[in-house]
């Protein structure tokens, strides 16, 4: 099928013929808003803590964070009808499981259908299926609930990522991307879903990074409409993901580690992965921008679309490719909005992405190419270079 070309800064704002472009972005978030600066008295609160050493330090973090608001699952409700969340050691997998399965399948729906709904084609058009989540698990698993909440075709082809983690959103986009180039005219549905309640737990001094992931992370879910091709009126491509590539650091397994226990999951975070990421991304990087023939020089002329995984990330990321100040701005407004998502994080990143490139004039060369990332458990580097189809 070949369509126009409009040549604007030396590239075309059509999609390349068979190449995988995103068609829409879509987005939900649970009822519930926490306002960092409330944050603190209210979990202390909840769980029924007065340790004011622990307090203290979870204050220290929510203000370095630069987390501003979030949205949340959990809720008085929820802890009335299960006040054994809140209590040390109870086994408590299977209430969690309970609120956790229901309510990343709902948030998945949701997101879908208002991405369904940007994209403008009938749910009927969606041949294939990629749903990622760390925050159920059963079977069958989500995807199978999020088909049937949709109204999927049966012949409908799912694929299923669980405990990603925070590279789980640009893990499935890679996944996307090569089913659509693999078959023609086929429309896939990537999905995102994802609540802290399968690790909600009362303050404790024997476990203090527990309070890194109460200072940071949020629910919500996500969703991409990921096809080539697009149809001339009826679709509006977004962004061109032209070449995407993962790597594991070897012997890096407990730098993120997270077990399922009796009591949900627990996490450990290393100090040690800022310092990691930023020791290793410069070669990844080199990798992917190589693919369209860009160098070193051209980091400054490219959009950044990073999992905001904290501020200490995004600060290494900056320092490292000396990157203009307004280049991480999107991840900075979803971590500063949202906190950090998990998996769903990357596809805030991208809404705010497209909103800073139209305020650009047309051409600039600071929208055409540019690169997702995420990082997550392995350590695990999940990479894609993308061009800007948006202007």
């Amino acid at each position: 099928m070949v369509y126009e070309q409009i040549v604007q800064g030396g590239l075309t704002t059509k999609a390349n013929p068979g190449k995988a472009t995103i068609l829409a972005l879509g987005k939900v978030f649970p009822h519930q808003l926490v306002m960092q600066e409330f944050l603190v008295d209210g979990y202390f609160k909840n769980t029924n803590c007065d340790d004011l050493e622990l307090k203290q330090k979870l204050t220290r973090l929510c203000k370095t964070t630069t987390v501003k608001t979030r949205y949340v699952v959990m809720s008085d409700e929820i802890l009335k009808k299960y006040p054994e969340l809140a209590i040390e050691g109870l086994p408590t997998v299977k209430q969690r499981l309970d609120i956790c399965n229901d309510a990343v399948t709902r948030m998945a729906i949701d997101a879908s259908r208002a991405c369904i709904k940007k994209w403008g084609r009938p749910v009927s058009d969606i041949t294939h299926l990629v749903y990622v989540s760390s925050s159920e698990a059963r079977l069958p698993g989500g995807d199978l609930y999020l088909a049937g909440g949709l109204g999927l075709s049966p012949e409908t082809q799912r694929v299923m990522l669980y405990f990603a983690g925070c590279s789980g959103g640009v893990a499935g986009l890679r996944v996307a991307k090569d089913i659509a180039e693999n078959n023609p005219g086929s429309r896939v549905l990537l999905a995102t879903s994802e609540t802290t309640i399968i690790g909600f737990k009362p303050p404790s001094a024997d476990r203090p990074y527990d309070l890194v992931g109460v200072a940071l992370f949020g629910d919500g879910a996500g969703a991409m409409i990921v096809g080539t091709d697009p149809l001339p009126v009826t679709e509006s491509p977004l962004f061109e993901l032209h070449t995407a590539i993962q790597n594991f650091l070897p012997n890096t397994e407990k730098i993120i580690d997270g077990r399922l226990t009796e009591e949900g999951i627990s996490f450990k975070l290393s100090r040690e992965l800022p310092q990691i990421i930023e020791d290793n991304i410069e070669g990844f990087c080199h990798k992917l921008i190589g693919n369209a023939g860009l160098t070193d020089k051209d980091y400054n002329k490219m959009f950044w679309a990073v999992h905001p995984g904290g501020p200490a990330i995004l600060n290494r990321m900056e320092k490292r490719f000396d990157l203009l100040p307004d280049k991480l701005n999107a991840s900075r407004r979803a971590l500063k909005d949202y906190g950090n998502a998990s998996s769903n994080t990357i596809a805030y990143v991208l809404e705010y992405m497209i909103e800073d490139c139209r305020k650009m004039k047309e051409g600039s060369e600071n929208c055409d190419w540019g690169l997702i990332l995420a990082f997550g458990p392995g350590i695990t580097f999940e990479g894609i270079l993308a061009r800007n189809l948006a202007m």
